[in-house]
This record gives structure tokens, sequence and C-alpha cells, in this order.
């Protein structure tokens, strides 16, 4: 089997990002984006979706981190749509619940090609790091309409700011994983209209 890797680079007056992810790799990260929560929650997505990540980011950071973290999911969300390809025998659906700590995160991904987000959370803090806690919903919502896929999440619990957006990274890459894993019994795409 060939690896499915999609690479997208994007270059804008804000920022400089270029991404490598394939969807088939152990875990391995190399991330830069200048914001150090950021890269930590980056890496454990592809740890634990089991996915190679390289991710380069020149940010506007004096500006603040908005423009740094939506654009990088902007790039991140049309790679991983490159890399699932035309998605033929893979198994469109995947949900996860994950705990860390005092976190709860559910996360269920439907790679439909029509993109949609819900979120819910409630941070009792503005800030984890030099990371905007406000900022985790805008990373989400630019995967998810970048991909052209139907993501949601959901805190069901939590208190501590840090272990609730990691509790939602790790949930989003275990769901993610599983809808871009292959099902044999799946030999076309997994829709009665026959394309996604």
């Amino acid at each position: 089997m060939t690896d499915r890797i999609g690479e997208v680079s994007r270059r804008t007056k804000e920022t400089d990002i270029s991404v490598t992810f394939c969807t088939d790799g152990s875990g391995n990260a190399q991330i830069s984006t200048g914001i150090g929560f950021f890269d930590h929650m980056l890496e454990g997505f592809a740890k634990h979706g089991f996915f190679d990540l390289a991710c380069s980011v020149k940010g506007d950071l004096n500006v603040d981190g908005h423009h740094t973290v939506e654009d990088t999911g902007i790039v991140l969300g049309q790679a991983i749509a490159k890399a699932a390809g035309d998605k033929k025998g893979i198994r469109r659906y995947g949900s996860c619940i994950l705990p860390m700590d005092d976190a709860l995160a559910l996360c269920a991904v439907d790679l439909c090609g029509r993109p949609y987000f819900n979120f819910d959370a409630d941070f009792l803090s503005e800030r984890v790091g030099e990371f905007e806690t406000a900022l985790t919903r805008e990373f989400f919502y630019a995967v998810s309409y970048s991909a052209g896929m139907n993501l949601h999440l959901k805190l069901l619990d939590g208190l501590n700011a840090h272990h609730m957006i990691e509790a939602s990274f790790k949930a989003f890459a275990r769901a993610l994983d599983q809808a871009l894993g292959f099902d044999p019994r799946i030999s076309d795409v997994l829709s009665t209209k026959g394309t996604l």
C-alpha cells in the first residue's frame, strides 16, 4: 500500500506555512509554529493518530496568535483532504471519547466532503502558556472547513484548560485515524450516492 500523503504550502502577508501530513505513519512529528503549547498539541495529534506530521509556521506573532493558529488549521485541513484522496475503501466515520485527568472530550468525524463544525467547550482560563484558549475553536473550525469534514467536538467535563485542550486534540486524532482507516468490506466509497 502506498502511503497517503498531503503536502500543502500557503503564504500570505500574515503567515508562511508548510505542512506534510501522512495518514499511514507512526506518530513522528516535526513541529515549529512559534507557540510552544500549540507545538505540543500538534505533536500529540500526530502521536495519538499515528500520523507523520511536519509543520513549519512563521506567523505575525507580534500581533497575536490568531493568524498563526487559524492558518495552520486551514493548511492542515487541506493536507488531510489531499492525503485522503478519493476516499475509496475508508471507514469515513470515526469517533472517540477520551479522558485526560479532569477532562473528558468527545469527538466525532465524518469525511463526507461537506464541512460542518460543532464545538462546545467552556474554558476557565484565557491562556495556556502563550496560547489563547479561544483559538482552540478557531483551529478546529479551520481544519473542518478546509478538509470538508463534519466535525463535532465537545468537552463533556473539565476544569484545567491544558487538559481540556489536549484531550480535544487527542480525541480528534483518534477519531480521524479511525475515519481514514481502511475496511476490507468497503470496495468503493461508503455512500449510497457513490461519491463523497
